[in-house]
């Protein structure tokens, strides 16, 4: 009896051993919106990103045409609106409506399909964000990080779903108000509408960067987000992102580290992979959004050689639309791709 003890022990730590040393860890599929732009060699995490942009670029020439479409026919209107506008009386009012109700049908078609891309994107982060994290969470526990990647799943999970709905609920159908807002404003030209407008535009932009620095700073005081890189390939980063990324760019910026430091430790399969896809959902949508909002300016700047300060604010206002679409969907990502890499860290 004796003799049986030890020996039950021994079969019991080896039957529990041998499944937890044999535990691979596999990051779940890419979304169908993410498929066709996944790279196909994803061990390596530079060459994968490169296969991943030249994938997502070669996929944006007819969003281009359709960009460069949008402007000449928003620069004709108001070249037109323009020439209307300089006779008087009832010819003028007639015309700067006609110019608003014009824009507004060529700018919103396009807006719209933009608006709701951006929510999709951030619908098919969130959701794959679900599938990642518990399997990060389960690499860093197995690695003796219980504690750490407890509280940082639950942390990244709550600040995910409280991002993901209000975008959804909240901040997507704001967008729909501050161009209406704008619409108005441009037709009428009330002071009351443009503060309206400049309200919401302030309201989305609170929102979005509160819950960032909010987050940010959890994980600054976890202590995940920490360490030394590059000085100059931190700032360089920090500038590109704060410039590329419209309203949070200054915010995501300065979360940028974690990604830079944790940029050697992506050996980790199952990180690797999850990343890329991350990535490979967002940077066509980002892209083409995008392109809309610096086609916008450009076309807000040209217009206004015209004269017709209305018509191009309310251009300018679409294209202020399309920054915080930029925003939104560069908020989602930045998130899951900042807390991936954290649990890399540990993992590492």
């Amino acid at each position: 009896m004796k003799l049986l003890t030890p020996m039950f022990i021994l079969f019991l730590v080896f039957t529990l051993a041998v499944p937890a040393a044999a535990l691979e860890i596999t990051a779940p599929e890419v979304p169908k919106s993410g498929a066709e732009q996944m790279p196909e060699k994803t061990e390596s995490f530079g060459e994968g990103l490169l296969e991943l942009l030249r994938n997502v670029l070669t996929r944006l020439r007819p969003e281009l045409k359709e960009a460069a479409r949008v402007s000449l026919s928003v620069t004709a209107a108001v070249m037109m609106i323009s020439i209307l506008r300089t006779f008087s009386g009832s010819v003028k009012t007639a015309a700067q409506l006609a110019g608003t109700v014009t824009l507004a049908a060529i700018l919103l078609l396009n807006a719209n399909a933009m608006i709701r891309l951006g929510a999709d994107t951030v619908t098919e982060l969130s959701e794959y964000g679900k599938l990642l994290l518990p399997i990060m969470t389960a690499a860093m526990a197995a690695q003796g990080g219980i504690t750490a990647s407890a509280s940082l799943y639950a942390g990244t999970a709550a600040f995910d779903m409280v991002l993901g709905s209000l975008i959804s609920n909240v901040l997507v159908p704001m967008v729909y108000l501050f161009l209406a807002l704008a619409a108005a404003n441009c037709a009428v030209g009330e002071d009351v509408l443009k503060k309206m407008r400049d309200l919401i535009k302030a309201a989305v932009s609170w929102c979005l960067k509160t819950i960032l620095t909010i987050y940010t700073t959890y994980m600054s005081i976890t202590g995940v987000v920490s360490g030394t890189t590059d000085a100059a390939k931190l700032k360089a980063t920090k500038v590109t992102i704060s410039s590329v990324v419209p309203v949070v760019g200054g915010i995501l910026s300065d979360a940028s580290e974690a990604v830079l430091v944790s940029a050697g430790l992506l050996k980790n399969a199952a990180g690797i992979y999850g990343i890329l896809a991350i990535l490979s959902v967002f940077l066509e949508p980002f892209f083409k959004i995008g392109i809309q909002y610096l086609v916008l300016k450009a076309t807000s700047a040209i217009c206004g050689i015209f004269g017709a300060k209305e018509m191009t604010a309310l251009i300018e206002d679409f294209s202020t639309a399309m920054g915080l679409l930029l925003a939104m969907t560069g908020s989602v990502c930045l998130l899951l791709l900042i807390s991936t890499v954290c649990f890399l860290k540990g993992v590492g």
